[in-house]
């Protein structure tokens, strides 16, 4: 690949704490429109992030991220990313290598989905996960104001072995609760991942289709080798990292379908 992703820093957001579920981290907000909750990939609010974030608000959404691991604005290293990924590990908030688990984390991602709604136009919010928090957006779509729910690259449970590679990410009652939205009142989904990536295995993929059927929708690009557009064997971050500001180019057009879906289903 050449070239470089979209970045950008914290010029313009305003950061507050929030507290939901018994649990409180700073928010960073921008923008004015409809809610989007977009939840950071490891290592935390990277340049990268930010990118996509003021995307988002340059389309003419009210965007917050929570600060849920790391430090905003901070650029991403290996040594960085390898410390925030030990610390989640044994978090408890997060349980990465549960399976059938119900997270603390998507009690306070519902909370502050609620929060935004209430003061943002529109029938609802969306939210997007992504690579570490890529299942969360799926959990929080439990909650009814939660009409466009993004999961890019979902790494939760660590794909260690079959059964977490086909474990969705949520709890079996938070499954069935969502995949009873897509017919009592239509909700749809959109995810996001890598042929070739391990961390986001399509075993997961194929177990949210077996539940969500067609209000399931799926962009997989291309990254097997010699692959057309050049991505790596280790390309990961769908969003953020590989997106370069090419029409046509896979990771640019996924970034277009995703700001389509979220008018789409917020208005």
């Amino acid at each position: 690949m050449t070239g470089s992703a979209p970045t950008s820093d914290l010029t313009g957001w305003r950061s507050a704490p929030f507290t939901g579920a018994g649990i409180t981290h700073d928010v960073y907000e921008k923008g004015a429109g409809p809610g989007v909750v977009l939840v950071p990939e490891i290592p935390g609010i990277s340049p990268e992030v930010l990118g996509l974030g003021d995307h988002l608000v340059e389309q003419g959404f009210t965007v917050v991220i929570p600060s849920l691991f790391g430090t905003p604005g901070r650029p991403v290293s290996g040594r960085y990313v390898g410390g925030v990924f030990a610390r989640l590990c044994v978090s408890a908030e997060f349980r990465a290598f549960a399976t059938d688990a119900r997270r603390p984390v998507a009690d306070y991602l519902r909370d502050l989905a609620r929060d935004l709604a209430a003061r943002t136009p529109g029938p609802g919010v969306g939210v997007i996960g992504m690579c570490f928090t890529g299942g969360f957006a799926l959990a929080a779509a439990v909650d009814e104001v939660v009409l466009a729910p993004v999961l890019s690259q979902p790494s939760v449970p660590l794909p260690l072995g079959s059964r977490r590679r086909r474990d969705p990410g949520v709890s079996e009652g938070e499954l069935a609760e969502v995949a009873g939205r897509t017919t009592r009142s239509n909700l749809c989904l959109l995810g996001l991942r890598f042929s070739g990536d391990r961390g986001a295995p399509p075993d997961r993929f194929a177990t949210l289709r077996e539940h969500l059927g067609d209000a399931f929708e799926v962009i997989e690009l291309d990254s097997s080798p010699g692959n057309a557009a050049g991505f790596g064997k280790n390309a990961h971050s769908v969003l953020t990292a590989e997106v370069r500001e090419r029409p046509g180019h896979p990771a640019f057009a996924a970034r277009e379908r995703v700001v389509a879906f979220l008018r789409e289903r917020l208005g």
